[in-house]
Order: structure tokens, then C-alpha cells, then sequence
């Protein structure tokens, strides 16, 4: 790397981390093509147009670079915690980690069984993580196995490898891995309905949850896999279409509706913190969508107050929007032995546990 090519890096990263990251693909772009001098030294009035800085290099290669650089992924920004060894099961239980390989690729999962293997299970709960998250961790932090032990369901933990997301994403903002027949979103469904058809767990009893990255993904699957998926619950997530590359994710994040945004037309129980500042807010309204016969009701719990509405979709399905008071980009009422949670507040895994059981009964 010669010194114009490592300024310019600099500069993009300094670009990211400072919300601009329109200047910083610029930048990078102006680097790929081997005017890495001009775009480091140049004014703002100078900036070259994306014609002229449009390098050789594919697309993909330009969101990969910004990716790396950033340290700050479409995904997750908030205060980590500590990273958290495998929660320990109940006498009885299972977890433990396993592979699936399918038609549209292959992941390693953790999946956790209750102990009382002579009941019928109730369903199967498909987590997927956020960004530098890993399994282990969202089970811990989550605490969705202690709700799965209760209520007799298994969780599937699927895991993201560095090859296909530095920073351990699920690549809700990469058109080929959100399509029904292919990608990740493919991938994620079919592991989910083979977990399934291996333990007899009846086709309307599968549910989807994710936080951040992983709350996007979840969005995603409940809308291009419904034979699959019965109801999401997606925590600090972004409504399926948000975003078609690295830049658009960040605009995305920042709370801009993009032309290609959906609401989710699936049963749905949405959490977001107020307060927080790595994906805004207004994301939750974009997910839920335009609403009807709805319902409001406040509470608190751990010292946060929380609103919660009730609705019906466009769709007619059922779909719960929970907003945090002062809570930031953290799994609401979590363990903070676990990463990215906030022991305050509602229990997000206890509410998305009860309502996809409710959808079961319905």
C-alpha cells in the first residue's frame, strides 16, 4: 500500500466515523483508481464527480473496503460489554453447537433443546445476532433459552462467518442475500425449516428474532419465507429493502426511508430504544407500516418507561411496536453478561416469546 493509497484510507475512516460516508466512498473510490493523492488533498469545492472517481473495481470490493475501515458496521454501535462464554443448560438440556448444509450454502448453529424431551414442543425460535456478536453471546445476553426451558421450544442460533462479513453482520443491505431463492435470507430459512421438520415441529409454529443487523435479517425472512415463518420480533432492525450497499445502510440507520423499504406484512413485535443512536428510531414506524385498530398502553419496568402500541397491518396481521424510554441499541431487559443488552426495561425476550405463542393459538 503506498502512502497517497494509506492517506486516503485514513481519511475515508476519519469520513465514516464522522457520519459522512457519501465523502468517504469518494474518497475510496478516487483511491481505487489510482488518484488517491488528489482526493486526499483536495477541498470540498474539489470533491471529483463519482464518473471520473469510478474505480476498475467491482462494487462489492468498494462496500467491503468501507466495511473494513468503518469498525462501525450497519449494525451495531453501542456499548459492548463483555464478550460472554456460553450460557450453561439446565439438567437435562441441550446446547450445543452443530452444522447445517443446505442448497443456498452452509453456516454453523447452536441449538438448544429444553430438558423434558418426552413433551411436545411448542415451536422453534430462529435468533440471529448482531454485528461482532456471536452465538454464545446472543444466547447469554438474550437469556432466550431460560424462556425456551419454560415454555418448551427449541433456539436456533445461527452464526455469521468473517468470510462473508467482517465484522460478523448479516448482510441485510446485499440484494443477493435477501431473496427467496437465494443468499443468506435462503440459507437462514432452510436451516430453520430443517431444524424443524428433524424435531416434528408443525409447519405455523417457526419464529424468526434478531437484534440490529440481526433484527433486518429477521424482517427479512418473515417477508420473503411466510410458508416458513409464522411471526419476526425484530429489536433496534430496519424494514426489509432499506438499503442496496454499505452507504445506503448507514442513510438507512440514520433513519432515511429508502424508495425500496417495506413494511413487514407478518405478525410482528417491534422493540427500539428512544435514545438510540446507532439506528434511529423512526426505523421501528418504518417496519410496522401503516396500522389500524390500534390500541395504546404505557408501563415501566427496571426503571424504564416504555409505550406500547397495538395494531393490525395493512395485511391484517397483528404487530406490537414497543418504544423504550431512554434506552439505547441494546436488547431491552437482557443480561448484561451477554453484549449489547440493557438489563433495564421490558423483557424483550419474554414479550416476543408470548407473543409468537399467541399466534400459534390464534
Amino acid at each position: 500500500m503506498n502512502d497517497d493509497f494509506a492517506a486516503a484510507m485514513r481519511q475515508s475512516l476519519e469520513q465514516t466515523r464522522a457520519g459522512k460516508p457519501f465523502e468517504a466512498t469518494r474518497t475510496i473510490q478516487a483511491a481505487l483508481a489510482g488518484n488517491a493523492g488528489s482526493a486526499v488533498r483536495q477541498s470540498p469545492a474539489q470533491k471529483p464527480s463519482l464518473k471520473q472517481a469510478r474505480p476498475a473495481s467491482p462494487r462489492w470490493r468498494l462496500s467491503k473496503v468501507i466495511s473494513e475501515l468503518s469498525r462501525k458496521p450497519p449494525g451495531l454501535d453501542a456499548h459492548s460489554g463483555r464478550k460472554a462464554p456460553a450460557p450453561a443448560a439446565p439438567e437435562g438440556a441441550i446446547f450445543e453447537r452443530r452444522h447445517h448444509a443446505g442448497h443456498h450454502g452452509a453456516r454453523d448453529y447452536f441449538l438448544f433443546h429444553p430438558s423434558n424431551h418426552d413433551a411436545p414442543l411448542r415451536g422453534v425460535i430462529l435468533m440471529l445476532h448482531g454485528c461482532t456478536q456471536s452465538p454464545e453471546d446472543f444466547a447469554t445476553g438474550t437469556r432466550m433459552n431460560d424462556h425456551a426451558e419454560r415454555h418448551g421450544l427449541i433456539v436456533v442460533y445461527p452464526e455469521q462467518v468473517r468470510s462473508e462479513n467482517v465484522s460478523l453482520c448479516w448482510n441485510w443491505f446485499r440484494p443477493g442475500d435477501r431473496s427467496r431463492s437465494g443468499g443468506e435470507a435462503a440459507l437462514l430459512a432452510g436451516l430453520a425449516a430443517t431444524v424443524a421438520a428433524d424435531h416434528g415441529v408443525p409447519s405455523g409454529s417457526v419464529f424468526v428474532a434478531g437484534l440490529s443487523a440481526g433484527g433486518a435479517m429477521a424482517a427479512i425472512l418473515a417477508q420473503t419465507h411466510p410458508e416458513v415463518f409464522a411471526a419476526a420480533g425484530v429489536h433496534s432492525g430496519l424494514a426489509p429493502g432499506s438499503a442496496n450497499d454499505v452507504v445506503s445502510a448507514f442513510a438507512a440507520m440514520r433513519g432515511d426511508l429508502a424508495p425500496g423499504a417495506e413494511a413487514l406484512n407478518a405478525p410482528a413485535i417491534v422493540f427500539h430504544g428512544s435514545a438510540d443512536g446507532t439506528v434511529a428510531p423512526l426505523n421501528a414506524g418504518h417496519l410496522a407500516g401503516r396500522l389500524e385498530a390500534a390500541a395504546t398502553r404505557t408501563g415501566e419496568a427496571s426503571g424504564r418507561r416504555y409505550d406500547v402500541l397495538a395494531a393490525r397491518n395493512a395485511d391484517g396481521h397483528p404487530v406490537e411496536v414497543w418504544r423504550i424510554e431512554g434506552a439505547g441499541h441494546a436488547w431491552s431487559g437482557g443480561d448484561t453478561n451477554g453484549s449489547y443488552t440493557d438489563r433495564m426495561g421490558p423483557d424483550a425476550s419474554a414479550e416476543m416469546v408470548r407473543f409468537f405463542l399467541e399466534q400459534v393459538q390464534a
